[in-house]
């Protein structure tokens, strides 16, 4: 199964997605086909040996848009093609209702027999000659879109658009060069230019937001430089692409270069800018071990880094593959707005039908216009627009917190959560524990004995090895690890020593007492030289965490399966009522599933292994950036940045989403119930009605992109 994603151009509603995911599921081979109404793209999935590519760009290309595969150059070149020829329309359609509304203005302003029959009929002629490039070159778009649409046996807002464009050329072109037609001598060149006029500068300024938005993405992929120095085993270095780079390689990164893969720094000091993938503003202090992002920019000094990951399965690509794909979904409410746009387009071609066959009995002349000014007022473009432009929005603003959202119907649950469980280890404190060292008998311990035990520490994958582990183990021989008791090695003198527990490296046949806090022994075979104790390292922002969810009326809980005393403090230091410590994959399911059955809707925060299942059953799941993959892979959200006060702000975030929501989705109502009537009255010249249509699918825009400029603090929007 192949997958490819596509940069589409054209496209300007919710049904413009439909026209092109019938077109390419038409394809033989084509398994799957997601497209983001708020981004243009869309991910497709078929079998290689059916078909290829160049079909799918040929599918989409033949329904009467454009595709490009999805890489920075290529969809950079179509906005840029599409935003010029954009304009261009758009300067065409208002300079030629300028000149139109010159030649209409004598009509308007001049009494009754003032305006000589052949000087109105010159005017006329001169606004029919005007209004023919606005027909034919500028309102192309809506035209190639009703067709694309009505050929496949649907129907899309571009129809009665067209169709209201159409209907008025035409009887404006019959009044002017037969006025005692049917059509009697009335023109309304004015109000078909000014409508397209309107329509196409609201399309313009929302392709303009959408582009802003494509621009930021394109700058994350452009962050990967090209190529790489790698260094030789002969100790040279040489430039190679990134795509030859292999785990294991040793790079040399230059100062103000961006890191080429996930990796860990072998040689030297710097800083990096992890702002654009975890959101954290200040740099990051990288030394000898640390681990070094793929994407991040090295600010400090030159330093050589040891490739551990590559191509997808770096950090970076799978941050860029996760929201491409969420912003390729369509959220429940989005398909329930999209659902009732299509019925809704059937009702207003029948009122404007209904509309001209009432004024045909009542006052023949103004029977076209009224079905006109139906036909343009009540084209959904607000309502399709109102759910997608929200949740992109909103999506923009969580991946500039270091939030990546991977499903978009998250924002909805988790706008009602009102229960949050935490897990402890990993989540609620840090990766790694902290320690102290002294001797058996107190004291201090000598610097080459702690270095000893943290070069030892090296050669074992125990988290409490990890969190001791620094410098390097190669001075260690005949190194072996005992399940459950510890490492023995052996120095460069044939002397054995051991890291591990009491019993251990003191070689007794019986366990010594459990102490309170985790020990991890070093010392000859026999001979315990120092105790290194570990404590739990609380998270900087855990207890703000805290304190911000219950302060919006949320219930924080802790759910772990570490020992129920030592949960049972944490719970008590964070002023947590409900703290469950000892609880397996299963008891923590049974507790999420008990608040569910209460009507509790749940948000659960984890990192590990164990926490996929939970994390699958909650209402809203947020895993740790640095967590298992498997976390990652069930979770709705991941936090890149690792702050857990981006809980609440996300909450925040997400009650502020659905409450611009209701409003466009209100503001679309209120408008359609208003003008209808207005329209259907003979109250509403299509002019005003283009200028109303168009006007409110820029405050539905407007109005969801105030989501990108929520306050860090969640209060306000600016």
């Amino acid at each position: 199964m192949a997958e490819a994603w596509f940069q589409l151009g054209g496209l300007y509603c919710a049904a413009c997605t439909g026209v092109i995911d019938a077109a390419l599921r038409a394809v033989p081979g084509v398994a799957d086909v997601h497209i983001g109404t708020g981004t243009h793209r869309a991910r497709v999935r078929w079998h290689a040996d059916r078909t290829d590519p160049a079909a799918l760009m040929d599918a989409v290309r033949r329904a009467g848009y454009e595709a490009v595969p999805d890489a920075v150059a290529p969809a950079r070149a179509l906005r840029l093609r599409e935003r010029r020829r954009a304009l261009w329309r758009f300067f065409v359609a208002s300079f030629c209702a300028m000149q139109v509304m010159m030649f209409a203005t004598p009509s308007y302003v001049a009494g009754p027999g003032e305006l000589a029959p052949d000087l109105a009929r010159l005017l006329n002629w001169g606004g029919w000659l005007l209004s023919l490039p606005v027909l034919v070159f500028a309102a192309g778009p809506f035209f190639r879109g009703a067709w694309a649409a009505l050929s496949r046996g649907r129907i899309s807002m571009d129809v009665p658009v067209a169709l209201g464009v159409l209907v008025t050329f035409v009887a404006s072109t019959a009044a002017t060069f037969n006025p005692g037609g049917v059509f009697g001598s009335e023109v309304y060149f004015d109000s078909l230019t000014m409508f397209v006029a309107f329509l196409l500068g609201a399309r313009y300024v929302e392709m303009l937001a959408r582009h802003r938005a494509a621009a930021v993405l394109d700058e994350a992929l452009a962050v990967i430089p090209e190529q790489a120095q790698r260094l030789t085993a002969e100790g040279g270095a040489e430039w190679v692409d990134v795509a030859a780079l292999r785990v294991g390689d040793r790079v040399r990164v230059a100062l103000g270069a961006a890191f080429a893969a996930d990796g860990r720094v072998l040689q030297g000091q710097t800083q990096a800018d992890e702002a654009l993938l975890t959101g954290e503003s200040r740099p990051v202090p990288k030394g000898v071990g640390d681990a070094v992002v793929g994407g991040s920019i090295n600010l400090g000094a030159p330093v050589v880094v040891v490739v551990e990951q590559v191509g997808s399965a770096t950090r970076y690509e799978a941050i860029v593959a996760a929201m491409r794909d969420a912003l390729s979904q369509r959220p429940a409410v989005a398909r329930w707005a999209d659902a009732w746009a299509a019925p809704f387009l059937w009702v207003v071609l029948a009122l404007a039908a209904g509309g001209a066959l009432v004024w045909s009995q009542i006052d023949p002349s103004r029977a076209v216009w009224v079905a006109v000014a139906v036909l343009i007022v009540t084209c959904p473009c607000a309502l399709s627009l109102s759910v997608p432009s929200a949740m992109t929005a909103a999506a923009g603003a969580l991946a500039r917190r270091g939030v990546l959202l991977q499903r978009l119907d998250a924002l909805q649950a988790l706008a009602k959560v009102n229960r949050v469980f935490f897990d402890k280890t990993g989540t609620l404190t840090c990766d790694q524990p902290t320690w102290h060292v002294r001797a058996p008998a107190g004291g201090p311990v000598p610097a080459d004995v702690v270095a000893a035990a943290q070069g030892l520490a090296q050669w074992s994958s125990h988290p409490l090895a990890r969190a001791l582990a620094a410098g390097d183990g190669e001075s260690w021989q005949a190194v072996t690890e005992q399940p459950g008791a510890g490492l023995e090695a052996e120095d460069a003198q044939g002397q054995r020593w051991r890291l591990g527990s009491l019993d251990w490296v003191s070689n007794l046949t019986e366990s010594a007492q459990q102490a309170p806090l985790p020990q991890v022994w070093f010392g000859r075979l026999g001979a315990p030289l120092a105790c290194f104790e570990f404590d739990e390292c609380l998270r900087p922002d855990a207890l703000a965490a805290v304190r911000a969810l219950a302060d919006a009326g949320l219930r924080p809980g802790l759910l772990s399966g570490d020992d129920p005393q030592r949960v049972h403090a944490l719970a008590v230091r964070l002023g947590l009522a409900d703290g469950r410590g000892g609880s397996s994959p299963e008891d923590k399911l049974r507790w999420v599933r008990a608040a569910q059955q209460r009507g509790e809707v749940v948000a659960m925060v984890g990192d590990g292994v164990n926490d996929a299942p939970v994390l699958a059953q909650a209402d809203v799941s947020f895993a740790m950036g640095q967590g298992a993959r498997v976390a990652r892979a069930h979770a709705d959200l991941v936090m890149t940045g690792g702050r857990l006060q981006d809980v609440a702000w996300a909450q925040r975030l997400a009650r502020a989403t659905q409450r611009v929501v209701r409003q466009n989705l209100a503001w679309s109502a209120a408008y359609n119930a208003v003008c209808i009537p207005l329209a259907l009255a003979g109250w509403l010249p299509p002019w005003a009605a283009g200028l109303g249509m168009a006007l409110s699918s820029l405050l539905v825009i407007a109005n969801a992109s105030r989501l990108l400029w929520f306050k860090a603090d969640g209060a306000t929007m600016a």
